[in-house]
């Protein structure tokens, strides 16, 4: 099989509240701009035609239909916050249509909370096409400590300060998929040095204790000086084409369904 090109698609680019939030007159959440309606924060990679999901979302569903997302390879989580998880039970149809156990990749920090809420998905069965619950295997790993594998294909992981919590960074050759992050550390900074593709999380023009400002986030990507840097996990504090304007070279704010090829 002749390979497709890698690509990321961006499948939701919101916080945790995702754009437009209740019950606000703001000028993002008023826009008629497409690229200011964001579902909350997640992504799906095609690598060596693999299909990898980054998080699983409130609006999964929808997400997949959107993308007209048909297969999975496996799952890796970010960090339990529910944002983040609260779509794993959508992915039940990925069992029925494949007709086997999806591996979810999650960090030794978050496996007990995703236990806790989802460990009735760890319930094998052999009758998927018949099963209402999802049939998934949690594959726990340390961040940082070595890459593992899915499918033929090497992932790296390293944990990042999210505020006073953690989160895990993922690098996959050429591309790094950092959300939900305060600050970088040396040690940080050069597991993601020389990628080409740099996605990271800028929630919006104030100061938050536990995520990149907008000004941090454009100072972050400058230092890490990938070919491409797009920006997710927004709030309805960004406003796409008056905020994307003022980005320097090489910087973007991502959308949702936005496709990139790396």
């Amino acid at each position: 099989m002749v390979p497709n090109p890698n690509k990321i698609t961006f499948l939701g680019t919101g916080t945790s509240a995702g754009v437009p939030i209740i019950a606000c007159d703001c000028a993002a959440c008023t826009s008629s701009d497409p690229r200011d309606k964001r579902y909350r924060c997640s992504a799906l990679l095609m690598i060596n035609n693999k299909a990898i999901l980054i998080d699983a979302t409130p609006e999964l569903r929808l997400q997949c239909l959107a993308s007209n997302i048909r297969h999975l390879d496996a799952c890796l989580i970010t960090h339990a916050h529910a944002d983040h998880i609260a779509g794993l039970d959508d992915l039940r149809r990925f069992n029925q249509v494949q007709k086997q156990l999806l591996d979810v990749f999650v960090s030794d920090r978050d496996i007990e909370p995703l236990r806790k809420m989802f460990g009735y998905t760890e319930t094998q069965c052999d009758h998927f096409l018949k099963s209402d619950w999802p049939q998934l295997k949690f594959r726990q790993f340390t961040p940082g400590i070595a890459a593992f594998d899915i499918a033929g294909v090497p992932v790296d992981s390293f944990s990042q300060n999210h505020g006073n919590s953690f989160s895990v960074a993922y690098r996959i050759g050429d591309i790094a998929y950092c959300s939900d992050l305060s600050c970088m550390s040396a040690a940080q900074l050069e597991a993601v040095k020389g990628v080409k593709v740099l996605v990271l999380g800028a929630l919006r023009h104030n100061p938050h204790s536990a995520h990149l400002s907008f000004a941090e986030a454009i100072e972050l990507a400058r230092q890490i000086d990938a070919e491409y840097t797009y920006f997710i996990h927004m709030s309805h504090d960004i406003v796409h084409a008056r905020d994307n304007a003022l980005l320097p070279k090489g910087i973007a704010l991502a959308y949702d369904g936005l496709t990139v090829e790396f």
